[in-house]
């Protein structure tokens, strides 16, 4: 049975057109805009395409920013140990929240929800004080510590209801064979939970992957520890911004979390739908 018309598909074919349009189009523009030459990237009239693109500013911006690499593999670097860290500390609160009722359950899930309302740069003074106490800043961790931080609250939300999912009986049954609660969490939900973990570790990753910038500028002064977002700003000089090649790295930058995605995107797709059919 056909379940849309004819102007029900066109409709949503449209809006699904409409709505790649604005999100994709930035993306193609910054990428025309690393093809053209700096002094052709403001002319007028406007040219969407032009005879003279060439891929001169992704060979340049490494001799402009010399460090680019070591940016690049900072940025994939504290990405991926914020989202492991993340995991680490988020699977047993999420089952402990799943499974366990004790005093202050909802009303701390409630304040997790709370601490997400408060912007970064509003506990920048707070943080910046704990790190210097502790001895982290200038160092990877100044960057992680509060990347993962700021992270959990949500992704206690998203796994704990994932487990939720999962059928209690499993858990009775290796009880009655003897199996702790460790033993279960490890070898029953965690891979039972393979997409929801995929989801929330990438949650997390692109999560770190957004919030270096704000965390690095105020916690880091060391340019090896930098990421690829405060590393960009070295493209802006005394006199003029490379804007084609900041453009250019700025897509090579992005370029690990697009892999991420495309090699995780069938857990991803598993994991954010996992609920959305009853059994």
């Amino acid at each position: 049975m056909n379940k849309y018309n004819l102007v029900e598909k066109v409709s949503i074919y449209f809006g699904i057109v409409i709505f790649l349009t604005f999100i994709l189009l930035p993306f193609v523009e910054m990428f025309y805009a690393s093809l053209r030459p700096l002094d052709h990237l403001f002319r007028s009239p406007y040219q969407f395409y032009s005879d003279d693109l060439s891929f001169w500013a992704y060979k340049e911006m490494w001799n402009t920013v010399p460090l680019l690499g070591r940016y690049i593999f900072n940025s994939f670097f504290l990405a991926t140990c914020v989202a492991l860290i993340t995991l680490l500390f988020v699977i047993p609160a999420a089952y402990s929240y799943a499974r366990f009722s004790f005093p202050g359950k909802n009303s701390s899930l409630y304040l997790f929800l709370a601490v997400n309302m408060f912007a970064g740069a509003v506990l920048l003074i707070p943080l910046y004080k704990v790190l210097r106490t502790l001895g982290l800043l200038n160092t990877y961790q100044a960057m992680i510590v509060p990347g993962v931080a700021f992270l959990i609250p949500t992704s206690i939300w998203l796994l704990k209801s994932y487990f939720e999912k999962i059928p209690i009986e499993l858990e009775e049954a290796a009880f009655v064979d003897g199996a702790s609660r460790i033993q279960i969490l490890r070898h029953i939900i965690a891979p039972l939970s393979t997409p929801g973990l995929v989801v929330v570790g990438i949650y997390a990753f692109i999560g770190a992957y957004a919030q270096q910038f704000l965390f690095a500028i105020s916690f880091n002064h060391i340019k090896e520890y930098m990421p690829i977002p405060a590393g960009l700003y070295e493209f802006i000089g005394y006199q003029t911004i490379k804007w084609n090649e900041m453009m250019a790295a700025s897509l090579v930058g992005i370029a690990p979390v697009l892999i991420v995605f495309i090699f995780l995107q069938k857990y991803i797709v598993e994991g954010l739908t996992a609920g959305a059919v009853k059994n």
